[in-house]
């Protein structure tokens, strides 16, 4: 094939492949594109082997997505089908006897086809169509249920929707703080006096009352390679409670911390989460869970767990370190906050049980343990938070 064919139709497949990647959820940039053409020029193209692994290099950062990567080379590239025909390829791959792959996979590849418009044209019989109006209204509720890393494209889409209303009610304490309120139950005497002598001697009695207002909010998330699909979800969800409320400190960590409060807060979530895949050095690598507890303590820990502020750990509890020094820093951080709550998307698993070290030395220092897998997890989560009685233990004995 000649340089000319390459940089023409062969340039424009090799886009529209980065593009059904980056669709379907792998890290793909212009860079990689670029990158990706250079390495099909000195290859053989007759082979699919070499432009296999050639691509492979370039879009593959990490074994996990090597999978994703096989699916979608294969669908694009070996037999790319018709749009009518992703629609029987979605219910075929989906049953429990698919490849082992799962039924993950090849949906979300075919789903992302469809999204980025790359399925060949062809005519879908109008007569074949139906229409099953029950399903429209249980839709939702299987939504609400389904696991976040088994959602196609489509469905990720329309919980990324629902998330932006969801709201955490954690209700408003009374702070050592007063302000002037005329029923309120305490007399105010530096107002009164100064009333006092303003009217020469008439006596005014102003009251106070205390200020109300929401504990702050500290969200420790893990974006480890095992927590990635749950991570990238629960960005969207802390998007939105930022947006809605004040003092809100958002820390990402996996090897290293990295506080994006300041990247939450702006009101766009696709320029916010941007921002925030710019500041994040560490995604999807391994964890060390105590270190970077450590890093929080030493460094934040003054700084925003002042007035009981509640704490949300959102991780799976799969240490690198094996829970070295985890269990002293987890001890010092539920001292410090009003309420520790860890969220664990492994207790979507009804034989879960703590075999691990890091779950070990976690566990007895949470003041309670949630799943996070779904939108209904994130619902209970909400409930229990509105709860006033489980806020009010502060400070700790």
């Amino acid at each position: 094939m000649s340089a000319q064919d390459t940089s023409g139709a062969l340039a424009l497949n090799v886009m529209n492949f980065a593009r059904l990647l980056r669709t379907a959820g792998l890290p793909v940039g212009p860079g990689k594109l670029l990158v990706a053409i250079e390495a099909l020029e000195v290859i053989d193209l007759t082979r699919k082997e070499d432009m296999y692994w050639a691509l492979h290099a370039v879009f593959v950062e990490r074994h996990s997505q090597s999978e994703l990567f096989a699916v979608a080379f294969e669908r694009f590239w070996v037999s790319r089908p018709s749009a009518h025909e992703i629609a029987s390829l979605v219910d075929k791959e989906t049953t429990p006897s698919s490849s082992h792959q799962g039924p993950a996979l090849p949906r979300r590849v075919a789903d992302a086809m469809v999204e980025a418009g790359l399925a060949s044209s062809a005519p879908i019989n109008e007569k074949n169509i139906e229409i099953e109006v029950s399903d429209t209204w249980s839709a939702k509720e299987r939504l609400k249920s389904t696991d976040f890393e088994s959602m196609s494209i489509e469905e990720l889409t329309a919980t990324r929707r629902i998330m932006a209303d969801l709201r955490l009610p954690i209700p408003e304490l009374p702070s050592r703080r007063f302000q002037p309120h005329a029923s309120g139950r305490r007399i105010d005497m530096r107002s009164s006096l100064r009333s006092t002598v303003r009217a020469a001697g008439a006596i005014d009695l102003k009251r106070k009352r205390r200020v109300r207002r929401h504990p702050p909010l500290v969200v420790l998330c893990d974006i480890s390679g095992s927590m990635e699909a749950y991570a990238r979800m629960m960005l969207h969800f802390l998007h939105a409670i930022t947006n809605d409320r004040d003092r809100v400190h958002t820390f990402l960590f996996g090897t290293r911390l990295t506080n994006v409060s300041r990247h939450l807060a702006h009101t766009d979530p696709d320029i916010a989460l941007a921002r925030v895949g710019l500041a994040v050095q560490d995604w999807s690598g391994g964890t060390r869970i105590g270190e970077t507890i450590a890093s929080f303590n030493r460094r934040w820990s003054r700084r925003v767990l002042g007035q009981g502020a509640v704490v949300l750990l959102i991780t799976d509890g799969l240490d690198r370190d094996g829970g070295t020094g985890l269990a002293e820093e987890m001890e010092r951080l539920q001292k410090s906050c009003r309420r520790l709550i860890w969220l664990n998307p492994l207790l979507r698993y009804k034989e879960f049980s703590p075999k691990s070290a890091g779950i070990k030395a976690i566990l007895p220092y949470v003041d309670d343990f949630r799943p996070v897998h779904s939108l209904d997890s994130l619902t209970d989560l909400a409930e229990a938070l509105g709860k006033a009685s489980d806020l009010r233990s502060w400070p700790r004995q």
